[in-house]
């Protein structure tokens, strides 16, 4: 006998077994045989098109102490796909900024065509962490949000994620009802599924959509079109990937199309005289350039110097000759030997070895004579003192270098100027 779970005081046409049930409503005798077999059935419905009639079942993994703790479930029975479940990712925190934005989501039955999803928009208040629970509230105080998120919980959207505004991550699911709406913060959501031992993972599904949203939102609709197609092999019958697979198909190739733009762009440009010719031209220039300038610098590196203008002499004097005395003839000098001729092919840097005679040695005995150098012009009159060999009043004859002319003393055995020997 199947009893409905509404809490109600029921009775049964037949005696027996309604005596049997009145034994289990309370007070209860200490012998009634009152026996009680409760199981709990979860059916899932995902929202797709077209709309499951069927759903498929779930168990429970895990419960909380408390009406408002979060319950693990997971699925046990049929998915449409070989790839699972489409999931929402998960927020590590939750925004700690007053009046930060957020949207509830949900469904207020089970999805069809005539029931879709519901969205709403709100607010979170700083502070509330906890299973109480973080509270919402309007920043401009406009709309009494608890009370109207309070009338979806009622509504069914209990449970409802909240989603995070500029990153599109569930933070937290919805609680409360009536005039009072809290959010369930994230981090008991994944102190429950880690004491589920369930780690919460994305799948292929998701990796695939997020792709295919990316090129959608891009306006590269002709990209786009392949990838939901994509989603909907993992997912048949994914209602939003389907519905952007539809407005992408009406877009692909027209002006808002993103790549087709490009390849307007592309086309638009003008199709006169061709490039090459000014490619081909400006590369003969460049060349044109260069050799002209290797062959300047090659002749520059060859040529000498040119010889230095000449300075200008003076100017020319146009007054009239003045008479001048005879010249006065002058004694020419003593004619001395040619100097050798100067080879040109010989190596510009000359070293020219000089030795001079070793110094007479002075003897330290008194009374030796001293043998010393005269020079040429040195008084020889009677009472000076005349070179060693000769007497007094004799000429001594002058002695000159035979290689360049110098005048040698009478002692002098090399040329003290240019090294040649005195004797020769």
């Amino acid at each position: 006998m199947k009893i409905p779970d509404d809490f109600e005081r029921h009775k049964l046409k037949d005696d027996q077994l309604n005596h049997h049930l009145q034994e289990c409503y309370p007070p209860k005798q200490p012998t009634a045989t009152c026996i009680i077999d409760v199981t709990t059935e979860i059916t899932v419905f995902p929202n797709i098109a077209p709309a499951d009639k069927e759903g498929f079942k779930a168990e429970i993994v895990r419960t909380g102490d408390r009406p408002d703790s979060p319950a693990v479930l997971r699925p046990v029975g049929r998915a449409d796909g070989s790839a699972g479940l489409p999931t929402a990712p998960l927020a590590t925190t939750v925004p700690a900024k007053e009046g930060s934005p957020v949207a509830v989501a949900g469904f207020t039955g089970r999805p069809a065509a005539n029931l879709p999803e519901t969205v709403d928009i709100a607010h979170l208040r700083a502070g509330g962490a906890g299973e109480g629970g973080r509270q919402f509230k309007d920043p401009e105080s406009k709309v009494d949000e608890p009370e109207k998120l309070g009338a979806l919980v009622d509504r069914g959207l209990l449970g409802g994620p909240v989603i995070e505004d500029k990153k599109g991550e569930v933070v937290g699911l919805l609680l409360g009802g009536g005039k009072d709406a809290r959010m369930l913060g994230i981090r008991e959501v994944t102190k429950a599924l880690a004491e589920a031992d369930v780690a919460p993972a994305r799948g292929p599904i998701d990796a695939a959509f997020e792709q295919a949203l990316t090129r959608f939102h891009t306006h590269y609709y002709g990209d786009a079109v392949p990838a939901f197609q994509r989603v909907l092999e993992l997912y048949p019958g994914h209602t939003v990937a389907a519905a952007h697979l539809k407005t992408a198909q009406a877009k692909r190739g027209t002006a808002e199309d993103e790549a087709t733009k490009r390849a307007s762009a592309a086309t638009d440009l003008p199709q006169g005289t061709p490039l090459w010719p000014f490619l081909v031209g400006g590369g003969l220039l460049v060349l044109a350039v260069l050799t002209t300038a290797i062959l300047l610098w090659r002749r520059g590196s060859q040529d000498p110097d040119p010889d230095p203008e000449p300075e200008p002499g003076p100017a020319a004097d146009t007054r009239p000759p003045v008479p001048t005395a005879p010249p006065i003839p002058i004694p020419r000098p003593t004619q001395t030997p040619p100097r050798p001729a100067f080879d040109e092919q010989a190596d510009s840097t000359v070293v020219v070895g000089r030795s001079f005679p070793a110094l007479p040695k002075i003897s330290s005995t008194p009374g030796q004579p001293v043998l010393v150098a005269r020079d040429p012009g040195h008084n020889t009159s009677p009472g000076h003192d005349t070179a060693p060999g000769t007497k007094p009043g004799d000429t001594v004859a002058q002695k000159y270098c035979t290689g360049c002319g110098m005048r040698l003393g009478p002692a002098h055995s090399f040329c003290g100027y240019c090294g040649q020997p005195a004797k020769t």
